[in-house]
C-alpha cells in the first residue's frame, strides 16, 4: 500500500518532534550536571525521562558507589520479589546491550526484556535492565525504539557520577595529604631538636616513619646536674590515632617527671593516662630509663619493649626488668625496676620492632644477635657511625623486602 503525502509528512514531522524532545530530555541531564546536582536528582530526572515521555514500564539501575559495592540507584514498575540480583555473577560478563530472551530468562531478571551496559575505558559502571510496560499490546516496544538513546543518557549520567566520585576522592586525598604532612611536622617536633654530645654522654638517634606520621617515639629529658632520663617507645598499630597518642603520651611523660620520684610512680600513671585516652584499644611499650652521671647507676624499667642492649665492660647484657605494656590493663600487677653500674665506655642501644622484625626474602628477621654483631665491630666508633652501621646492615639484610613498621633507633656511650 503506497504512502500518501500526507502520511510521509505527518511522520516526517513526529521524527522531528521526538528527536526535538530527546535533545530538550538530553539538555535537562546535562543541565543538571552543568548545575552539580545531586546523584539522587540525576537518577530522579532518568527515572521520569523513562517513565513519562519514553513510556518505559519496567527499569532497574545498578551503579557500583565509592565502596566499589553495586548499588541499586533506580528502579521502578517491578515486583521486589525481582530484585534479588547479583549483578557482579549476572551481569559483568556483558559488555555490550543485550536482549534478554524468554527462554533462557533467571527467574529474578525474568521482568525485564533487554540489558544496557554502561562501560568505560573496558570497565563496567552501571547496568540499566527495561521492560515493556504491556508485553501483549501490539506495537513497537519504546524499549527498541529508544534504546540507543537511553544507553546515551545512562552513560552521561553515570559518567559524570564517577567523575564526581573520582574528584572528590582526589579533594579528600588532598586535605588528607595536608593533614598527615602538618602530623608529620607536628610529630617531628616532639623529638628532642639536641641530643647530648659532652663528657658524660654520646647519644645520636634516628627516626624513620613507615608512613608520614607514625607512633615510635624516642625522648632524652634533662632532669637535674646529675640525673638524665631517656625513654624508647612504640604505639600498637600505626598512622593518625597512633601519632596523636604518642603525642599525648610524650606530653604526660614530661609533666610527669616533674611530680613523681620513682620510675615505677611514673609508669603506673602513664598506664592509667593510656588506658583513659584509648580506651584499651591501644597499647604502648615502652623503655624508660633514669642515669645518675655521679653514681653511674642505670635504673630502668621495660613496659613489654624490645630489651635494649647494653654492652658493659665488654660483656651484653638484654634490659628485660620490667612490667607489662602501659595500658595493655587497667593496673599493671607486677612491676620491677632493673639497676645496674656502668663502666666508662658502656654502650646502651635502644630500638623499636621495626628493626628486630624487618624480614628478609627468606623470613628471617633481623635478631638481636644481629644487633650485638654489628655493635661489636663498631664498638670503639663514634655513637653516630654506630647508628649508621646498623641501619646499613638492616638495609643490606631486607634485600628487596619493604619496611613494613616505623623504625626508631636510640644510641648511648656512657663516657
Amino acid at each position: 500500500m503506497d504512502i500518501s503525502k500526507a502520511e510521509k509528512l505527518d511522520r516526517k514531522k513526529s521524527k522531528s518532534r521526538i528527536k526535538d524532545l530527546k535533545l530538550n530530555m538530553l539538555l535537562e541531564v546535562t543541565k543538571g550536571i552543568n548545575n552539580n546536582a545531586s546523584s539522587e536528582s540525576l537518577f530522579e530526572i532518568f527515572e521520569s525521562i523513562l517513565k513519562t515521555p519514553l513510556g518505559i514500564g519496567r527499569a532497574i539501575m545498578f551503579l557500583k558507589n565509592s565502596k566499589k559495592k553495586w548499588e541499586q540507584v533506580l528502579g521502578f514498575g517491578v515486583d521486589e520479589k525481582f530484585l534479588n540480583i547479583d549483578v557482579e555473577k549476572q551481569l559483568t560478563s556483558i559488555y555490550e546491550i543485550q536482549f534478554i530472551e524468554t527462554s533462557t530468562k533467571a527467574d529474578n531478571i525474568s521482568s525485564f526484556d533487554s540489558v544496557i551496559p554502561i562501560v568505560q575505558n573496558s570497565v563496567p559502571l552501571a547496568y540499566i535492565l527495561l521492560g515493556d510496560l504491556d508485553e501483549q499490546e501490539l506495537r513497537i516496544s519504546p524499549i527498541i525504539k529508544h534504546l540507543p538513546f537511553i544507553q546515551t543518557l545512562g552513560n552521561v549520567i553515570s559518567v559524570a557520577i564517577e567523575n564526581k566520585r573520582l574528584e572528590k576522592e582526589n579533594v579528600n586525598q588532598k586535605l588528607l595529604q595536608k593533614e598527615l604532612e602538618l602530623a608529620s611536622e607536628m610529630q617531628s617536633m616532639l623529638f628532642p631538636t639536641t641530643l647530648p654530645n659532652n663528657d658524660i654522654f654520646e647519644v645520636q638517634a634516628e627516626y624513620l616513619p613507615h608512613s608520614k606520621v607514625g607512633g615510635d617515639y624516642y625522648d632524652f629529658i634533662k632532669i637535674n646536674d646529675d640525673e638524665s632520663v631517656f625513654c624508647v617507645a612504640d604505639v600498637s598499630g600505626k598512622g593518625m590515632s597512633a601519632a596523636i597518642l604518642m603525642a599525648n603520651f610524650q606530653a604526660n611523660l614530661r609533666a610527669m617527671l616533674r611530680y613523681f620520684n620513682t620510675l615505677e610512680e611514673v609508669v603506673e600513671e602513664l598506664n592509667s593516662k593510656v588506658i583513659e585516652s584509648a580506651n584499651g584499644e591501644r597499647f604502648v611499650t615502652l623503655f624508660l630509663a633514669v642515669y645518675n652521671n655521679k653514681t653511674r647507676i642505670l635504673k630502668y624499667i621495660n613496659a613489654a619493649h624490645y630489651p635494649p642492649l647494653l654492652i658493659n665492660k665488654n660483656r651484653a647484657y638484654y634490659l628485660e626488668e620490667g612490667c607489662t605494656g602501659v595500658g595493655m590493663l587497667d593496673v599493671i600487677p607486677q612491676m620491677s625496676a632493673g639497676r645496674i653500674k656502668l663502666d666508662k665506655n658502656a654502650i646502651l642501644i635502644c630500638y623499636t620492632d621495626g628493626i628486630v622484625d624487618l624480614a628478609n626474602e627468606q623470613g628471617e628477621d633481623f635478631d638481636l644477635d644481629k644487633i650485638e654483631v654489628v655493635a661489636r665491630k663498631n664498638i670503639n666508633k663514634p655513637i653516630l657511625g654506630l647508628n649508621k652501621q646498623i641501619l646499613n646492615q638492616l638495609e643490606n639484610h631486607r634485600g628487596t623486602m619493604p619496611y613494613v613498621d616505623d623504625i626508631a633507633l636510640l644510641s648511648c656511650r656512657f663516657l
